[in-house]
């Protein structure tokens, strides 16, 4: 018997020897790799932030032994969920200041101010996220109020789309605005001969320029804030769609100094001083940091009216909407980043913006290519403009919390022939066979699980509109999940180190409690992260 007991212990003892040492190890999981086959596997193993091997639990378990160990006990296991186009930096910005999302009124937000500025009581007054589609008067609030409950301090309150913020008189007089100028793309608006404060588009940063920036422990703070609720969210890498070359540094400090452990693709504004720099020092690149790429801005949003139309607004026909600068300057750029050898990314909304800028592409790019030059939002095209973008090879980059947002007015906006095509997601998605997804966070909410639902189902939280809004254009759950991880990896040029769990890849990778590619809508809005790993490191875990 003593002889039978030595044997066995030995045979483990074997056993454990000849076992490979990994970092981490994931077994009875439902993992979906989104690889080529878009195979689910059972298992893998991590080891230095890369997975060495994946397959079956029996499989993985018998080959490698781990200091972690992940009995995912049956639970979904997907790739880091990627936002392929966000703020990072302004959403940890949103963080410190009032939020507005979701006020009913004018009045809640005036209150909303009040209630903020007790326990923020110096400088700027900041506010974000006020939304007048979403209240019963949907014109544009002038700022008496404001300027009643603050008369000597500057207050200032960004729209939820970031393209129009309404002013107080003090901030006003801080920027020395007395009275409304004509703008190249902007506008300023006036009631009874005044201005009510509101700023359109252009008009806004005469006024956001008079803000002081944060300073470095505020800056810290407002990405380390961002980064931990992005964590909770799932996401591991966040394109971040517009920052001058100063945050850049700034970033890659932190980054150095592990300090900030969040993946960034971040594009640069569209801004001399920005290509200089950027055309100067050489497109960077480690596992944390990829800048390579321009923001360039065609038009304003829907919401404000600011989005350039071919025809003008269905419920404003005064307005068609604007460029937010001349056509000229959009193909000078375009042959300065083609030239320069960078990729292309241009906000563009309304269906003329679009067709303006996809001609540009098309003209620059002469035919199919690997540039992977960028349409972001692509909200409204002509229907006669959609083969432009396979033709250049042009990635629509598209955000389906915009369409679940906006399709309560949008058919107001634009009536409803034009509605046929906008947020066209699937027809988008057949120019070129992928599409990548993202949020446009804060605008948005950061969750990715509510993009893959808006993606795939196209309704609200209360299963409005029945049967979902445009079914024709929902994606299907594989191309949703596709485009929050391989497809949006590609969107970055970073398919072959991330957005799928292969081996070799980087060892990015989110546990979540329900299924969302088999559960019914109703429980893919109850999913909760319960794990997210960046690099093979638990970066957040649910309490």
């Amino acid at each position: 018997m003593k002889s039978i007991l030595f044997a066995a212990l030995l045979l483990i003892i074997f056993s454990s020897c000849n076992k490979k040492q990994a970092d981490v190890i994931v077994y009875h999981a439902k993992v979906y790799t989104v690889n080529n086959n878009f195979d689910t596997l059972e298992a893998f193993a991590v080891k230095d932030g890369r997975i060495i091997a994946v397959g079956k639990t029996e499989e993985i378990r018998r080959q490698f032994q781990a200091k972690e160990e992940i009995n995912a006990d049956g639970k979904s296991v997907y790739p880091g969920f990627i936002d392929a186009h966000a703020h990072f930096f302004g959403y940890g910005q949103s963080l410190q200041t009032a939020d507005l999302r979701g006020t009913k009124s004018w009045e809640e937000v005036c209150q909303k101010l009040v209630d903020f500025a007790k326990t923020h009581p110096d400088g700027w007054l900041i506010g974000n996220g006020w939304d007048q589609n979403d209240w019963a008067d949907k014109a544009f609030p002038t700022n008496e109020k404001l300027n009643a409950l603050f008369p000597d301090r500057p207050v200032f309150l960004n729209r939820v789309d970031g393209h129009a913020a309404v002013a107080n008189q003090k901030a006003l007089d801080e920027a020395g605005i007395k009275q409304a100028r004509a703008l190249t793309g902007g506008d300023m608006l006036v009631k009874n001969g005044k201005l009510t404060g509101v700023l359109i588009d252009n008009a806004v940063a005469l006024v956001e320029h008079k803000i002081p920036s944060p300073d470095a422990t505020l800056a810290e703070k407002i990405l380390h804030d961002a980064e931990q609720n992005c964590f909770a969210a799932g996401l591991t890498t966040i394109d971040d769609c517009g920052l001058d070359w100063r945050a850049v540094e700034f970033v890659e400090k932190l980054q150095k100094d592990k300090k900030l452990k969040m993946r960034l693709y971040i594009m640069l504004s569209d801004q001399a001083e920005n290509f200089k720099y950027l055309f100067g020092r050489g497109a960077i690149k480690t596992e944390r940091l990829n800048v390579r790429s321009f923001k360039v801005y065609a038009d304003g949003a829907l919401g404000s009216r600011g989005a350039c139309l071919l025809k003008p607004y269905t419920d404003m026909p005064e307005k068609s909407g604007f460029l937010l600068s001349d056509k000229k300057h959009f193909e000078e750029i375009a042959g300065q980043i083609a030239k320069n050898n960078f990729q292309m990314c241009t906000h563009a909304i309304g269906d003329s913006a679009n067709r303006i800028m996809l001609k540009i592409y098309n003209n620059v790019l002469k035919g199919k290519n690997d540039k992977r030059w960028r349409i972001e939002h692509a909200q409204v095209v002509n229907h006669l403009d959609f083969d432009l973008f396979g033709k250049a090879s042009i990635i629509p980059s598209v955000q389906p919390t915009h369409a679940t947002s906006d399709m309560y007015w949008a058919g107001e906006r634009l009536g409803a022939q034009r509605l046929k095509d906008a947020y066209a997601y699937k027809q988008l998605l057949k120019q070129n066979g992928w599409i990548p997804l993202g949020t446009d966070f804060p605008v948005e909410n950061i969750s990715p699980i509510l993009t893959f639902y808006a993606a795939t189902v196209r309704a609200d939280a209360k299963g409005f509109p029945q049967g979902g809004f445009k079914m024709e254009n929902a994606l299907t759950p594989e191309e949703a999940l596709k485009g929050m991880t391989i497809w949006a990896a590609k969107a970055n040029f970073e398919e072959k180190e991330k957005g799928s769990l292969e081996v070799g890849k980087l060892a990015d990778f989110v546990i979540l409690d329900t299924d969302i590619l088999k559960s019914s809508p109703q429980n893919i809005l109850k999913t909760k992260v319960l794990k997210t790993y960046l690099n093979g490191e638990k970066v957040y875990e649910a309490k």
